[in-house]
């Protein structure tokens, strides 16, 4: 059970790695401006924000099963209308049904990984989850970069589409149901007010913002910067496979032995700095030498951060709202890909740094986390007295 469980977090994850490489420029392709190419990127993030929360409460009510299967199944017939698209436009309207439709499935899986970190050892319960998404972000953007190299985007979304359609066939029987099946009655709509005043779920859920602005900022502005260095886009696929090649030998080896012996805020913050200073780099080389280097550092930072601001979401958290906990992260989560995208795509067409001011952007998270560590410290204390 617990192996299908993460391949289906491989599959929901390749279909967000599989484009990054190629949405930007097939957007292009359409007519679209970079402007609207940068939207046509975030909409996707700003319309899984109302699936994350919507899906969430949904997720505490009827099951973990019953939401994953109808979002998958969903998400697999709306890929197949996006070789369709004839403008800009039309593109932009199919990522908005996408992201509402997908915006369960993340929360989803993650509620069942947070029900067994619960009972087993959280730490390394979500570093095999952290994995699976490395192994999603290797594959992901080398497939979708050599299966566009010549263009041929249709490929990319059609491939994927038959991906989620059998998988969800073949997991269905494995994927588990709502823990505590006798309390769904008991679950609000309400449950969501604790949990937006709970301090360890906001750390998390900032931490998640920072996180995905660099992603973000990525998705959209290096498949631009590797074009002004003349390589395709099967070079962007590789080097954002490189950075989860990274994560996944931290996430597999002793390395990950870090994630018990260090408190997750304190990795979180770290990894933030990381990532901070790896789009400062991209920023200011143009040599793939270096622009290795900074996949590599971007790597340690995501396996830092994702397993930990995680495990935090499971920490703050009961099997009566963790979905919803979930679903209020991955808001979070999917606002700084709206604003990594959407601002990188405005601030690349304005002055030409998009990376710069992401960077700037996760340092100050990271600062504001640091800021905070003291005062969650200070509590349990008070607590404990």
């Amino acid at each position: 059970m617990s192996r299908m469980l993460y391949i289906v977090i491989i599959v929901v994850f390749i279909d967000t790695f599989i484009q990054l490489p190629i949405i930007t420029p097939y957007a292009l392709s359409l007519g679209a401006t970079e402007t609207l190419a940068g939207a046509i990127v975030a909409v996707y993030s700003l319309a899984n924000m109302a699936g994350n929360v919507i899906g969430g409460h949904w997720i505490d009510r009827i099951g973990r099963r019953p939401v994953l299967v109808i979002g998958m199944v969903s998400v697999g017939v709306i890929l197949l209308f996006y070789p369709l698209a004839q403008s800009g436009e039309q593109l932009f309207v199919i990522r908005l049904i996408h992201g509402l439709a997908g915006g369960v499935l993340i929360p989803g899986a993650f509620a069942l990984i947070g029900d067994r970190s619960s009972t087993q050892q959280g730490g390394r319960t979500m570093a095999f989850a952290g994995a699976s998404i490395g192994i999603a972000a290797i594959t992901g953007p080398a497939i979708g970069g050599a299966l566009a190299a010549q263009g041929e985007y249709s490929a990319v979304f059609l491939f994927v589409a038959g991906l989620f359609l059998v998988t969800v066939l073949v997991a269905y029987r494995y994927i588990p149901g709502q823990s505590t099946p006798g309390a769904r009655g008991q679950v609000q709509l309400g449950d969501f007010v604790p949990l937006i005043k709970n301090l360890t779920l906001l750390q998390a859920s900032l931490a998640a913002f920072a996180l995905m602005i660099s992603n973000g900022t990525l998705a959209f502005a290096l498949p631009l910067k590797i074009g002004e260095i003349d390589f395709t886009s099967a070079m962007t696929g590789m080097l954002l496979s490189l950075y989860g090649i990274t994560a996944l030998v931290i996430f597999v080896t002793p390395l990950n032995r870090v994630y018990e012996r260090v408190a997750p805020l304190k990795l979180v913050v770290a990894g933030l700095i990381l990532i901070a200073a790896s789009l400062g780099l991209v920023s200011f080389v143009e040599h793939i030498a270096l622009l290795v280097t900074a996949m590599v550092i971007y790597g340690t930072g995501f396996a830092l951060i994702f397993p930990s601001m995680n495990q935090m979401v499971a920490n703050a958290s009961t099997a009566l709202d963790r979905g919803k906990a979930y679903g209020i992260f991955y808001a979070f989560f999917s606002l700084g890909v709206v604003a990594g995208s959407s601002v990188a795509g405005f601030v690349a067409e304005q002055w030409g740094v998009p990376f710069t001011f992401g960077s700037g952007l996760i340092l100050i998270c990271a600062l504001v986390l640091a800021v905070l560590s003291p005062i969650k410290q200070t509590k349990g204390t008070s607590a404990a007295s």
